[in-house]
């Protein structure tokens, strides 16, 4: 079976699954998404691991095992999601150590959120994409909106839900107000808090 490199769209919040989220994958050399709902957790760590400028001040769990890695000479070579079981997405950790390589299951997320952390590439079988991968439409009809549609909407912003307050929210704070907002709410480890002052210091800064 051949394998389809995917990155990452983004994490959106899930509206048909309460407190869920949904991580986007492109295929690299092709237009269908491959959604995956993941935990808050796992979304907020993924989420840091994509935003280069949120620095925790205490490793999260996902950084501490990138950490224990670097210590003992274990590399992360690739993810692999090899299976699609009920809706269950598996997946495979290739690592490598003294040039013996290594194979270890794992959640989906979980692997994705530590390639992120080695920067390792992402796959997955042609079949698994031909099963669960869809196409985005840039303006569907009312009437030809299914549950992916909701699920993606707008997949590049992470804590979709108070997207709207957010704006409102932070929009009287000034730039530099809201860079001391920023840095606290990192120190706070209030990863969600600080992705939404983020985003509103992006729209300011374009």
């Amino acid at each position: 079976m051949s394998l389809v490199k995917l990155t990452i769209k983004g994490i959106s919040y899930s509206q048909t699954q309460n407190g869920a989220y949904a991580l986007i994958l492109n295929e690299v050399d092709g237009e269908r998404k491959l959604p995956i709902v993941i935990g808050a957790f796992e979304a907020q760590s993924i989420a840091i691991a994509l935003e280069k400028e949120i620095k925790p001040p205490r490793p999260l769990t996902h950084d501490l095992f990138k950490n224990f890695a670097d210590r003992f000479d274990i590399v992360v070579k690739q993810v692999i999601i090899h299976k699609l079981v009920d809706g269950v997405f598996y997946s495979s950790i290739i690592c490598e150590r003294d040039k013996i390589e290594e194979i270890i299951d794992a959640r989906t997320s979980d692997a994705i959120a530590l390639a992120l952390r080695f920067a390792a590439p992402i796959f997955t079988y042609k079949n698994i994409l031909d099963k669960a991968g869809i196409y985005l439409k840039a303006n569907p009809s009312d009437g030809d909106k299914s549950i992916e549609d909701e699920v993606l909407t707008n997949p590049e912003t992470f804590g979709l839900e108070e997207t709207n307050q957010s704006g409102n929210q932070y929009a009287k704070h000034s730039l530099a107000e809201l860079h001391e907002l920023l840095e606290g709410a990192v120190n706070d480890e209030d990863y969600e808090k600080a992705a939404k002052i983020r985003d509103e210091i992006s729209k300011r800064e374009l």
